[in-house]
Order: structure tokens, then sequence, then C-alpha cells
């Protein structure tokens, strides 16, 4: 029987600083991922031409020196199964990863269709820089790992890491630091799940994500 419980956040280890970059590389998918969105991949050339087609775009962004104050407004940990566990703010995604774009449609349980555009890092990417306790090269011990994602109005989403990995599903899934052009430094970074046709895994005002692997007993 498979086991799976989120640590209570009060047991979180303490930040050991701010993870800004991964050393590896990962690439992107291409393909089409559901009827409502369509995921591309282009290097913009000017403003107008990034907002004029639909889909990702990746905008290169050199990383920033770490940061030593972890008390600032939309902070939120990344912790679990990891050897670097840290905290980070929307600043932090902003200034550390490269930076993609995805124009989402999705359904709200209480709202309708929703329309937005999205910026911000790769989830893959800032979780892979707290350096999660699995071997890169095993993809066996890469695909019981899981990402459970915590918001600040009790929310909460589990992702597998082969879900958002792309050996395996290569999911596109962003942590935003801007929604429609303004920033969310202030409300805090959303995950963003571009091939869901469901929002119930966009979640907002992130405070925490937890990272670690699927046990059975």
């Amino acid at each position: 029987m498979a086991l799976f419980q989120l640590p209570d956040q009060s047991s979180r280890p303490p930040s050991s600083g701010f993870i800004l970059g991964w050393a590896g590389r990962v690439s992107l998918g291409a393909t089409a991922v559901s009827t409502a969105v369509r995921i591309a991949v282009s290097t913009p050339v000017s403003m107008a031409a990034s907002t004029a087609r639909r889909g990702l775009t990746m905008t290169r962004h050199s990383a920033a020196a770490p940061r030593t104050n972890p008390v600032r407004t939309g902070a939120f940990s990344v912790w679990g199964d990891v050897a670097r566990p840290a905290t980070l703010t929307v600043a932090d995604l902003r200034q550390g990863w490269e930076q993609h774009r995805a124009e989402v449609v999705f359904d709200c349980a209480t709202a309708g269709p929703q329309h937005h555009t999205f910026t911000g890092p790769l989830l893959r990417e800032v979780a892979a820089g707290t350096r999660p306790d699995f071997d890169p090269g095993r993809r066996k011990e890469r695909s019981r790992f899981l990402l459970a994602v915590s918001g600040g109005d009790g929310h909460h989403a589990v992702l597998s890491w082969a879900e958002i990995d792309a050996d395996f599903g290569d999911a596109p899934v962003l942590l935003a630091t801007r929604m429609d052009g303004e920033a969310l430094d202030e409300t805090g970074a959303q995950l963003v799940v571009p091939s869901d046709r469901c929002g119930a895994r966009y979640v907002s005002a992130v405070t925490g994500i937890w990272i670690g692997s699927c046990r059975t007993s």
C-alpha cells in the first residue's frame, strides 16, 4: 500500500540560504499539451513579438548573488528530502532563473473559464537547485519523488517529479512571478500548470514546496 503524508510545516528544517540556479541543463518540450493550451518555445525578438504568439517564451537572465535576509514579503520555503532547503521570494525567482511565458486557459469552479498570461521559472529548475535526495542519472529514483505545493489560502496541490521531468512528462509547470504583466512580489508566487484544463492545481500565494519520495510498506 502506498503511503504519502505531507510533513507538518512546523517541522521544517531552518532555511540554509537562497538557491539561485542549477548547474545542469533542462530541455523543454515543444509539443501541444491540450486543446485549450498551446505550448511553444522560442527566443523573443521584441515585446510585440512575444505578446503576439501564444505559448512559452524563454528569456535568459544571469544568476544573481545569493541573498541573506530570509524575512520578506511573499517568501516561501522549499524543504523535504533535499540537501539544500531554501527560502525564496518572487524577486529571487525572477533574478535566479530563466523566465518563461505561458498563455493559459483553464476552468474555475466558481468563476468559469479563465484566460491569463503568466511569467516565471520552471518548477523543475527551481526544485533541482535544492538537490533532491536521488541520483539524477537514475530515472527510477526520480520517478518516485513527489512535490506538494501549499498556498496562502490553505490550498494544496501534489505533482509527481516524473510529471515535470524532461525525460517523462516534460510539463512546463511554472512558479509565476508575473500574472497578466503584474508583478506578484507582494502576493507571492503562483503555481501554474499549463496542461491542466481544470484550475484546481493553480496554487496562488505559494507558501511552501515539500519535495520527497513516495514510500511503500
